[in-house]
């Protein structure tokens, strides 16, 4: 009996998609470019005024008392190096007239007019430091794969919604810094460790919420770099320990020297900030909350004296730490011990067997583990697997399935970050084009034929019968999202009100907390057998 099977295209001759042009990467590059540009008008909400306020003290304060401007704890939540760039920036606004209040006016928190940012500072930062274009095109074109396969990847980079809504909208830095780490991982695919190296400890200095990988980073270079004899190997870990402690010098040596260290250290780990975000990130954590929540109820129902409170974890508020009720409380140590033990099986792997070929799966899977039991964790954090996992959803069907899922949830999961009503068509927009754009892509590469019952070459699996590109599964995935959103726009406002503000919020938190968790799951599993 003959077998409909999804194959491919490099299993297949397809003559449409085999010879697309090279100049195709430009005409996307400036494609993207100008959709930015087109956001312009939108940089004046959200974290805005944090960065506004970083620019402020760049400009007015001497190094020497850089850490110590502002009174807001997240204005300085950068390491050292981005403050630098920061800097730089800061010299391209001096002429301009930012109104509201000032560092050197003394007020607490920076507050610019929104009608005044459009101004020289938004309009050259997608190109200096926001966007990553230039390393993208240098990954991507460093890779042996296909053309086909190639540009399908530079779309999946270039024209992700969600980096869009994080670097262009909300305003942040993720763009630039994902080039680093797809230039990073760039290095390690053709062997140069040393580069690799170098280039992961300036990403480390620029966002320290990239540590996360740093122990399989650790473990792949000291088994891969630092192999051969004893007196080889000692060479090597030298010369890696001193590129890369000559990089942590330059970022933070300025403020060793006035003394500074111990405030940078206390802004770039601000613990008491809680747990979780006032929105909460879809994480193993929403779970662990619910469920307090729901004992709490349920024992006080049944006569128990449980102190609740007022609020807990649903207030809004930015730095509010809140506590638990029933379960034991998790700390700062409890989280790192968990996200270390969940990336265990990837750095054994890494040190049993170190193959540059495993490294963007073993790396996406350790910042998937940071997100999901990590301490404070952000949505925007969800960035640091998607972007790597664009990279290899090519590799084959089940990967460019998961990726597909993905990074819906990922995307929808930021939604709550742009509230505005004039933002909402913009957001909407983005995902579902993207959305259209990858079910035309991996529609088209891997390729549904029919193979005779006698040929051998090609033995179907269970997930290539499948009827539909997602599946099952993932349409009613899909179907659900929809609900959620449909509550949260329609029926709560219709039937609440202005009530329980923060239920459409948490209904979106436990669902996209639900495909993450099986996202999770499956990279571990895609680690355990194929790796």
């Amino acid at each position: 009996m003959d077998t409909s099977i999804y194959i491919a295209q490099d299993q297949l001759f397809v003559p449409h998609m085999a010879n697309v042009p090279a100049d195709h990467i430009v005409h996307r590059y400036f494609l993207t470019t100008s959709n930015i540009f087109l956001l312009l008008p939108w940089y004046a909400v959200a974290d805005i005024q944090v960065q506004k306020a970083q620019l402020e003290i760049g400009e007015m304060l001497p190094l020497s008392k850089f850490s110590f401007g502002g009174h807001a704890t997240w204005n300085q939540a950068y390491p050292q190096l981005l403050c630098y760039i920061i800097y730089l920036l800061s010299i391209l606004r001096c002429g301009v007239d930012v109104g509201g209040g000032s560092v050197r006016q003394g007020s607490p928190d920076p507050v610019v007019p929104q009608h005044r940012l459009r101004s020289a500072s938004p309009l050259a930062r997608p190109h200096l430091q926001r966007s990553p274009p230039a390393l993208v095109l240098r990954y991507i074109g460093s890779l042996l794969l296909p053309i086909a396969r190639r540009s399908i990847v530079l779309v999946l980079l270039l024209w992700s919604p969600a980096l869009l809504i994080v670097d262009h909208i909300h305003f942040q830095y993720n763009g630039y810094l994902l080039g680093i780490l797809l230039l990073s991982l760039s290095f390690l695919e053709e062997g140069r460790d040393l580069a690799a190296g170098i280039a992961f400890s300036v990403l480390i200095c620029s966002k320290h919420l990239f540590l996360i990988a740093a122990p399989l980073y650790f473990v792949y270079l000291l088994r891969h770099y630092c192999r051969g004899s004893l007196w080889k190997a000692s060479g090597r870990f030298l010369i890696m320990g001193g590129v890369v402690g000559a990089v942590f010098v330059a970022a933070f040596g300025p403020f060793f020297y006035y003394g500074q260290i111990q405030q940078v250290l206390s802004r770039l780990f601000p613990f008491g900030r809680g747990l979780c975000h006032a929105y909460w990130a879809p994480n193993f954590w929403v779970f662990y909350i619910v469920i307090d929540k729901l004992l709490a109820v349920v024992l006080s129902k049944l006569g128990f004296d449980i102190p609740s409170p007022e609020a807990s974890f649903t207030g809004g508020l930015v730095g509010n730490s809140s506590h638990f009720a029933v379960l034991p409380q998790v700390t700062p140590l409890i989280t790192f011990v968990t996200v270390l033990l969940s990336m265990s099986p990837c750095l054994i792997k890494a040190f049993q067997k170190p193959q540059a070929k495993h490294l963007i799966r073993w790396v996406a899977y350790a910042f998937t583990c940071g997100f999901m039991f990590g301490w404070h964790v952000h949505e925007k954090a969800s960035l640091h697997f998607t972007i790597p996992l664009a990279v290899i959803s090519v590799d084959s069907l089940n990967d460019a399935r998961h990726y597909f899922l993905l990074s819906i949830v990922s995307c929808y999961s930021m939604f709550p970050l742009l509230f505005e009503p004039q933002e909402y068509p913009i957001k909407v927009l983005l995902l579902t084009l993207y959305a259209i754009a990858m079910w035309i892509g991996f529609s088209s590469y891997f390729k549904l034929v029919v193979v005779p019952a006698e040929d051998k070459a090609h033995t179907p699996s269970a997930s290539d019968r499948e009827e539909t590109f997602i599946g099952k599964f993932g349409t009613i995935y899909l179907l659900g999202l929809l609900g959620v959103e449909l509550w949260g726009q329609l029926l709560h406002p219709y039937i609440f009100g202005s009530s329980l503000p923060f239920l459409p919020l948490m209904m979106i938190s436990i669902y996209c907390a639900i495909g993450m968790v099986c996202s999770w799951a499956w990279q571990l599993r895609q680690i355990l057998q194929r790796t």
